[in-house]
C-alpha cells in the first residue's frame, strides 16, 4: 500500500445542517450508511473517500482532534462566496502560496476549520 491517504471524515453537531452546507457549497451527495448519525460522502467519481458522523468526543474529556482538510477547487473566489452563501464564514482571505496556489479558509456550519485551494497548473501532476 502506498500510505495515501483514502478517507476523511467530518464531525457535526448537526449532521443535517452539515450535509446542507456541504450539498449546498460544493455540490457533494449524501447516502445513509451504518450506524444511525453516519453518511458516506461522494465528492466527485474520482474523489477520495469521505464520511459525516455525529461529533464524539474519541479522547476523554477533549473533541476531535486530527489533520487539516483541504478541498480542491476550480475558481477559489467562486468557492468562497458559494461558502458564504452556504452559511460559513471564510476565516482567511484568498492568500497565494508561491508555487501552489490560491489558499482560503474557512468555518463550516458545525465549526471545523477547513481549507480550498485553487491550485496552480500542473501542481497535482508533479
Amino acid at each position: 500500500m502506498a500510505n495515501d491517504v483514502v478517507h476523511f471524515a467530518i464531525h457535526a453537531d448537526d449532521c443535517e445542517r452539515a450535509k446542507a452546507f456541504y450539498e449546498q457549497a460544493f455540490g457533494w451527495s449524501f447516502q445513509p450508511w451504518g450506524p444511525p448519525g453516519f453518511w458516506l460522502i461522494h465528492t466527485s467519481p474520482k474523489g477520495i473517500r469521505g464520511a459525516l458522523q455525529q461529533r464524539r468526543a474519541p479522547v476523554e474529556g477533549g473533541g476531535m482532534i486530527g489533520f487539516e482538510c483541504t478541498i480542491g477547487v476550480d475558481d477559489v473566489q467562486a468557492t468562497a462566496k458559494a461558502v458564504e452563501a452556504a452559511g460559513g464564514t471564510v476565516s482567511m482571505q484568498p492568500m497565494l502560496l508561491e508555487t501552489v496556489g490560491t489558499l482560503i479558509m474557512f468555518t463550516d456550519t458545525e465549526g471545523n476549520t477547513v481549507g480550498a485551494m485553487q491550485y496552480l497548473e500542473g501542481v497535482l501532476d508533479a
